[in-house]
This record gives C-alpha cells, sequence and structure tokens, in this order.
C-alpha cells in the first residue's frame, strides 16, 4: 500500500489527500446532491487560508490566518466538532506573513494529524504541534533555524508523518531541503539537502511529499525543481532520482500538484499541467533511471489539482474542467469529459467516494460524477452554495458518511 500515516486509527481523515495520500473515502453512502438550504451546519471560519482541514478526535482541525479571538495579524489552528460544528478551541502560532497570490495566504498546508496531536506549518516558517485538546507541545520555526523562504509566491506543501516525526519539503531558489522533526520535540531528527540543477521558478516546488512502500521499504517520494526523487524514511537518504522532467530547461515550471501512487507506480503532473510521467518506483530505487518510466502522457495533466488513485485507476482533474480517467499500468485514457464551460477554474483536487467522483471548482460548487464502474460516466448532479466568493482551492473531505467543505469564509457539512 502506497502513502500509510503511520498511527491514525483514531483519525478518520489524518492529512490533505486522505490516510493513502490519494484522494479516496472509504465506506458508501456519501450525499451526492445538496444546496444551501440542505447544509447540516456551517462555521464562519476567523481569518483567510486555503488548508484542506483534517479530521480526528471528532473534530475538523484547521488552519487560517489574518484575525484570531484576541488580535489580529497571527497564524491561527482551529478545532471545529464535527457532529455540531461548534468551535472547541483556537490557538495562535505565530505572525501571519499573510499571501501574495490572489488564491493564497499565510495558511495555505494543511495540518496532518496521528489522532492524538495536530500539527501545523505556515507561511512564516512556523512548525507547531497541538493536542487534540488544544494544548500547545512545541513549536519552532524552519526559516529561523535553516534559512529564509525564497519562494515566489505562497507556501503550499503540507507535512506529512512517519511512526516519529513529521517531515517537510522546503524547494525553492533558495536552500532546498527535506527535514524530518521529532513528533514528540520537534527537534531535528534527520535533514537532507536537496539541491537540484533546476533554473529559476522550476527550482520552486508546493507539492507534497508522499509516504509509500517500495519492496517492502518505507519510502518517502519528492516531486519538484524537475526532479522525482526516493529518500529512506528512517534517515532521508536519497535512494532514487530522476530528473528529465523539464528538458527544454523553462525557467518557469514551479510545480504545485502533488504526485499520487499506487502499489509499485508514482503518476507525477507536471510542466504546468502540459504532462504527466508514471514512474516504477523499485526499477528507479535500482538504478534504471530513464527505463523505470512506465508511460508518459504529453497531451493532458494537471498544473494544481492533485489526482486520485484506485483501483488501478488514476482521475485527473484539469484546471479548465477536463476530467479524465486513465489506465494506470498504460496511461492510457478510459474515458473523460468536460464539465460546463465556465471563466472559474478548478484548483482543489478531486476525491473518489462511493462509485463518484467529487470535484469542487473555485466558486464552491462541487460536480458529482458517475458512476464510476460504468464506460461512460456522466455529470450526475451539480451542487451550488452561498458563498461562492473566490477562492476555494481546499479539497473536499469526507466525515461520518458525509463531506466538510472549505469555501474562502465558510466550514460547511454537507450530509444526507
Amino acid at each position: 500500500m502506497a502513502g500509510a500515516t503511520r498511527g491514525n486509527a483514531d483519525a478518520p481523515w489524518p492529512q490533505w489527500r486522505g490516510a493513502n495520500q490519494n484522494g479516496i473515502a472509504q465506506g458508501q453512502g456519501y450525499p451526492s446532491q445538496w444546496s444551501e438550504e440542505s447544509i447540516r451546519w456551517k462555521y464562519s471560519i476567523p481569518g483567510s487560508g486555503g488548508s484542506t482541514p483534517v479530521v480526528a478526535a471528532g473534530h475538523a482541525f484547521f488552519t487560517c490566518g489574518g484575525s484570531t479571538s484576541d488580535k489580529p495579524g497571527d497564524n491561527t489552528l482551529v478545532a471545529v466538532a464535527t457532529d455540531t460544528g461548534k468551535e472547541s478551541w483556537r490557538v495562535n502560532l505565530g505572525a501571519d506573513r499573510g499571501g501574495k497570490h490572489r488564491k493564497g495566504s499565510g495558511s495555505n498546508p494543511s495540518a496532518v494529524t496521528d489522532g492524538s496531536h495536530v500539527f501545523a506549518y505556515f507561511r512564516s516558517g512556523d512548525v507547531a504541534c497541538v493536542s487534540v485538546a488544544g494544548e500547545v507541545k512545541w513549536t519552532t520555526n524552519l526559516q529561523d533555524r535553516y534559512g529564509e523562504d525564497t519562494l515566489w509566491w505562497d507556501l503550499g506543501t503540507s507535512p506529512m508523518l512517519t511512526d516519529d516525526a513529521i517531515v517537510i519539503a522546503v524547494m525553492q531558489s533558495g536552500p532546498s531541503y527535506l527535514v524530518a522533526l521529532d513528533k514528540s520535540t520537534g527537534e531535528e531528527r534527520w535533514k537532507t539537502e536537496r539541491i537540484l540543477d533546476a533554473p529559476e521558478e522550476a527550482a520552486q516546488s508546493y507539492s507534497t511529499p508522499l509516504a509509500v512502500k517500495v519492496n517492502s521499504q518505507d519510502v518517502i517520494a519528492v516531486m519538484g525543481a524537475d526532479h522525482l526523487t526516493l529518500h529512506e524514511m528512517s534517515s532521508g537518504k536519497e535512494v532514487g532520482r530522476l530528473g528529465g522532467f523539464n528538458p527544454g530547461g523553462e525557467k518557469f515550471f514551479r510545480s504545485i500538484a502533488s504526485p499520487v501512487a499506487l502499489g509499485n507506480i508514482i503518476v507525477c503532473p507536471y510542466a504546468r499541467g502540459a504532462t504527466l510521467t508514471a514512474v516504477k518506483m523499485d526499477e528507479l530505487i535500482a538504478g534504471k533511471g530513464k527505463q523505470a518510466i512506465a508511460w508518459m502522457r504529453d497531451d493532458l495533466g494537471s498544473d494544481v489539482p492533485t489526482p486520485a488513485a484506485i483501483d488501478g485507476r488514476v482521475y485527473l482533474a484539469g484546471d479548465k474542467g477536463l476530467i479524465s480517467a486513465l489506465d494506470l499500468q498504460t496511461g492510457n485514457t478510459l474515458w473523460d469529459l468536460e464539465l460546463p464551460k465556465s471563466r472559474v477554474g478548478v484548483s482543489s483536487s478531486p476525491l473518489v467516494a462511493d462509485n463518484h467522483l467529487y470535484i469542487t471548482r473555485e466558486d464552491a460548487t462541487t460536480y458529482v460524477i458517475g458512476p464510476l464502474d460504468s464506460s461512460e460516466p456522466s455529470v450526475i448532479a451539480t451542487n451550488q452554495l452561498a458563498d461562492d466568493e473566490p477562492f476555494t482551492v481546499a479539497s473536499l473531505v469526507p466525515v461520518e458518511g458525509g463531506f466538510l467543505l472549505r469555501s474562502k469564509s465558510t466550514l460547511y457539512s454537507i450530509a444526507n
């Protein structure tokens, strides 16, 4: 199994993209139709941010910035009860640096949780561990430790968890690295430099590392700076590297979408949504280089949304609304369809739930496509909400047979 988060028995949705980091909801009975009148509850978010909520201990945890209960301008971690929508607590975790891009903020990375603690990371470089009861256990700042942020745009990469550490990838035009911080103390367990030959903005990546298993070995996969690298989870040591994702040396190929892994194959969106490359991870570790490439497409891809993968299929959401299902082994298109034409794009990542694919647009409109086991799935529902102000960038989260949807200013609970 690829991408399993450790210690997540009490965390139904422990990180952005779920327990296996592949955008798959477990269980059945999820709603396919909703409106503002049929939602379970909604919560007004006390600040700006684009992070996807994570779920554990009966709560949704998410970050925001810009305003808090007692003073403006703080990074904030919030806990909201999933059954009632009532806020249980919020804590301040450093000064909010705000955002540069119209879709961005100082609170774009999603938190991660092991069921007992929540770990949050902000554009300011602040990293914190907070118990699910709201007690701050430790804080640190990566930029104070290792150097300032040199990203042209807002921080986007989310942390991931191992058994004993929180792992963060910093890929930028300055010092780039992969670092593991002890979950209990925040102290460095290991740090690996990741300085690769990529020009200007192409050296910058907003993607999230994946926890994968290759030949029974626990590995971290990192995509960015024109390269895929594989690292020992226990030490950070690089065990595999594949370049060539930017053969023309384009200066502005920053990467946003994260890869997705299923079994031994990792699928990597790149080139601002122009390419999609599948790599056999065991062959890459064996030193086969480009021979490890299973297939490559240069006629479709995804610039921002990260693909979902299950049952030998990869589901791809293009930024302009082209939705595709590909065979994982061959890369062949099984079907595709276009969402209704709109000037509104797609920045959140697709979710597979109960034989349907859910795609949320930047105006908080969610399209439901299915059934996925048919030869020609179609859009079976279009669900709109009142908070349609740009930009909804957080991804849909399954919880208790329903969903959490974070729009620009509101957290919605959607149930049957």
